[in-house]
């Protein structure tokens, strides 16, 4: 099965390189996927160059907050989250790939260790692990209470600047791919934004390309994403030639702070580790709505709790649901529910204090206090089950391009990812490239003449975009939506820009990947993990059991639907 999508640029319009350089690998993105990626490639290859779009440390990883999921805890075991990861894949997971994950994982982790990353730790002095949706055992490793990401960053950063192998180059924004007369890569251009000599667009000429560029959350108007997390990558490997798949299986994340019907942009996740130690959802009425919804009540698989979330929405016409946080921590310290009301609250702030100090601050710096207060939550976006199609070792289907995190499709995740296991995804994947670059690095080719037709967005485009990606192609989906939305993209595809630059560039990044996105959530007529629709609300094992993959070609995308292999997962 097939279809044509709206006309696209086959490439960006993008000055003349103004500068070269070389190297033989270049890693884009600089979360935990790109910088373990250089970090095990440096002593393999001649040279590294490790480009990120901002700072290096301002994509998604420093935000994630839960932790990192392995089975480290006594009595737990890889088959035992592989089940759990199966289970909140919906059927499309790729059974090998969550294998490898599950396996690899605790290894890992304590590569993490090795790098200086300062988990935390129970009172023997043990990995201090939690629980999330989706999971039967505490396996969540975490630091700082709530800032695990940011402190594997800081440990992975410090390696990466102790290693003379890694040329990094920041504010660095990858344009497309260079490529030699076999299709495969031999360079890649970017435009610095005033890196010394290098500023404006260039030519990297290199033997291989590892995208590490994280997901596509300012697709949507609301989304847990960093400003950076345009679609970029996938956009680049898309026009290249390479396969997307599984893009409809957007994960929104149920709890996440609702901050007016205004607020655009990033905005303040409530980690699902919060529930984890014994929050729980209410409406306004104080019912806890998710007890009989699933067998692990409030800690169902984010697709479960997001859809009731929106349910109880629904019904009650209100624009967000509760998280009652406020007993976390009484019972610890002794004080009791119905003792005084000042230790009760000192024990609860000194649990906050400890375990969630980054979304107590934040939640405060927003009026809301957890320790007294209900936090309104609302489901935003969170994270891209699909990207770019990889293989075990993060082969693409170009020659010398390999991808690996977010912007990938590894098949770890399915129709949704199980909370914790991002985190482990860009790790463990990446140390399987490293293992077999090397040995696969191409000859130093010339870059062939670009035939692609050159196109560009406007970015005036943008908050137009994102409201008909919310409205339409968010968590409720429906065919009318759907077909009106690819209508809305289609009209936005040729809004040419006036100037080239940054805006125009992720504008027309944004375009492309919502238009993939949407024609693949029109095909799937069915509901299925992340992927909701309301006109087909049953999971159809018969028809639907297999990934929808799209490619581009002359400026059209395609759409095809291929058959996955069966799994042990169930919703």
């Amino acid at each position: 099965m097939t279809t044509d999508a709206v006309r696209l640029p086959g490439r960006l319009i993008a000055p003349e390189p103004g500068w070269t350089t070389r190297a033989d690998v270049v890693v884009v993105g600089s979360g935990i996927a790109g910088l373990t990626a250089a970090l095990r490639l440096r002593k393999k290859v001649g040279k590294v160059l490790l480009v990120t779009k901002d700072v290096l440390n301002a994509g998604s990883t420093q935000w994630a907050q839960g932790g990192i999921a392995a089975a480290l805890g006594p009595g737990d075991s890889p088959a035992e989250h592989e089940r759990d990861t199966l289970v909140a894949g919906a059927g499309v997971c790729d059974a090998e790939a969550v294998r490898v994950l599950v396996n690899e994982g605790p290894k890992a982790v304590r590569y993490l260790l090795k790098r200086g990353t300062n988990f935390d730790l129970d009172a023997a002095g043990d990995l201090s692990l939690t629980r999330e949706g989706g999971h039967h055992r505490d396996r969540i490793a975490h630091a700082g209470g709530d800032a695990t990401g940011a402190e594997i960053q800081r440990a992975l950063m410090q390696s990466v600047a102790d290693a003379p192998q890694i040329e990094v180059v920041e504010h660095a924004l990858a344009v497309d791919l260079l490529l030699g007369a076999d299709g495969g890569v031999s360079g890649l251009t970017l435009h610095v934004m005033g890196e010394g000599q290098r500023d404006g667009v260039g030519a990297v000429h290199c033997r291989a390309v590892v995208l590490a560029s994280g997901g596509l959350g300012q697709v949507f108007s609301q989304t847990t994403n960093p400003a950076v997390s345009t679609g970029d990558g996938m956009a680049v490997a898309l026009r290249a030639g390479a396969r997307l798949r599984d893009l409809e299986f957007v994960q929104f994340h149920p709890t996440v702070m609702y901050l007016g019907p205004d607020s655009h942009g990033q905005q303040p996740l409530i980690s699902e580790a919060v529930r984890g130690e014994g929050a729980f959802l209410v409406d306004d009425e104080g019912n806890r709505f998710m007890q009989g919804v699933h067998e692990l009540a409030d800690l169902a698989p984010r697709d479960v709790v997001a859809k009731a979330i929106m349910k109880r929405m629904l019904e009650t016409g209100r624009p967000h649901m509760w998280l009652d946080a406020r007993h976390l921590g009484a019972d610890a310290s002794g004080a009791s529910h119905d003792g005084d009301r000042g230790a009760r609250e000192a024990s609860v702030t000194r649990f906050w204090a400890r375990r969630f100090p980054t979304i107590l601050s934040t939640a405060r710096r927003h009026g809301i206090d957890p320790v007294t207060d209900l936090i309104p939550v609302a489901p935003a976006c969170h994270y891209a089950s699909g990207g770019v199609a990889t293989d075990l070792h993060g082969r693409t289907g170009i020659p010398g391009l390999y991808a690996t995190g977010e912007v990938a499709c590894s098949g770890v995740h399915g129709a949704n990812r199980l909370a914790s296991n991002s985190l482990l995804e860009g790790l463990v994947f990446s140390r399987r490239i490293a293992k077999v670059l090397p040995g696969e690095l191409r000859p130093w080719t010339e870059p062939v003449a670009d035939q692609r037709v050159p196109g560009l967005v406007s970015g005036a485009v943008r908050r137009d975009l994102q409201a008909t990606m919310s409205g339409k192609v968010g968590v409720l989906r429906n065919a009318p939506g759907l077909t009106e939305a690819a209508a809305v993209l289609d009209k936005l595809a040729g809004v040419t820009a006036d100037e080239v630059g940054q805006d125009a560039w992720e504008a027309t990044n944004l375009v492309t990947i919502s238009s993939a996105l949407t024609a693949a959530a029109l095909l799937r007529e069915e509901t299925r993990g992340s992927h909701w629709r309301e006109d087909f609300p049953e999971r159809d094992d018969t028809r639907w059991a297999g990934h929808f993959d799209v490619q581009m070609a002359d400026g059209l995308t395609s759409v095809a639907f291929s058959p996955a292999a069966p799994t042990d997962g169930d919703d």
